[in-house]
C-alpha cells in the first residue's frame, strides 16, 4: 500500500482491507462505490450498477465496454514477439463476456484479473513486472495509477482464492469498476 499516494490509500484500503478483502455478513457495496469515485467514473458507475442484469442499456454498455477493450488491444503498439499475446488476450474477450452475460460473477472476476494482468503487460511490457510498477503508474496518472493497482489486486492469488465467497452483487460491484473505467478510456 506504500506506492498509493495518501490521498487514495483511505479509498484503496476500504475496496481491498488487509487481511480478509470483505466484512462478513451483509455486502457492503459502499466501498466499490466509493473507488469508483476516486477513479473519476462514479457518476456511470452508479447509473450502469443500478441497471437490471437484462435491461438494454446495461447490454449497450456491455457491448460498448467490449469493443473498447477489443480496440485498445489492437491498435496497441507491442513487439513482435509479443503478437501472440496479443491474439490470445483478444481470444479472452468472448469467453469473458459470455461469463458475465451467465452471471458467473466470481470466474468473471477471475477472468478479468487475467485480462488486466495482460493488458499491463501489453501497454507497458515488462516495466508491468517491476516492483516499482504501481507507484511508476502513480507518477504517469493518479487516476490511472489507481486502476492498475485494483487490477494487481483482482490478480492476484489471494484474491482469486476468496472472491468465490463473496457475494454475487459484491463481486459485482467489483468487476463493474474495471469495466466502467476501460469503457471510457
Amino acid at each position: 500500500m506504500s506506492a498509493i499516494p495518501g490521498e487514495y490509500r483511505k479509498v484503496a484500503e476500504h475496496l481491498f482491507p488487509k487481511g480478509s478483502f470483505f466484512r462478513s455478513g451483509k455486502p457492503d457495496l459502499k466501498p466499490a462505490a466509493e473507488f469508483a469515485k476516486a477513479l473519476g467514473i462514479g457518476v456511470e458507475y452508479q447509473r450502469v450498477f443500478s441497471l437490471d442484469k437484462k435491461n438494454s442499456e446495461l447490454l449497450t454498455f456491455l457491448e460498448h465496454f467490449e469493443n473498447n477493450l477489443d480496440l485498445l488491444i489492437r491498435k496497441t503498439w507491442v513487439e513482435k514477439s509479443d503478437e501472440n499475446r496479443k491474439d490470445a488476450l483478444q481470444d479472452k474477450i468472448s469467453p469473458f463476456m459470455d461469463l458475465i452475460e451467465k452471471g458467473d460473477f466470481s470466474r468473471a472476476v477471475d477472468e478479468f484479473g487475467v485480462i488486466m494482468d495482460e493488458l499491463s503487460y501489453l501497454l507497458f511490457g515488462p516495466q508491468r513486472d517491476q516492483k516499482d510498477f504501481t507507484e511508476y503508474t502513480f507518477r504517469i496518472d493518479a487516476q490511472m495509477g489507481l486502476f492498475w493497482w485494483y487490477g494487481s489486486k483482482l490478480a492476484c492469488k489471494e484474491f482469486s482464492e476468496k472472491n468465490d465467497t463473496l457475494d454475487d452483487k459484491v463481486l459485482w460491484a467489483i468487476l463493474l469498476i474495471g469495466l466502467c473505467y476501460l469503457t471510457n478510456f
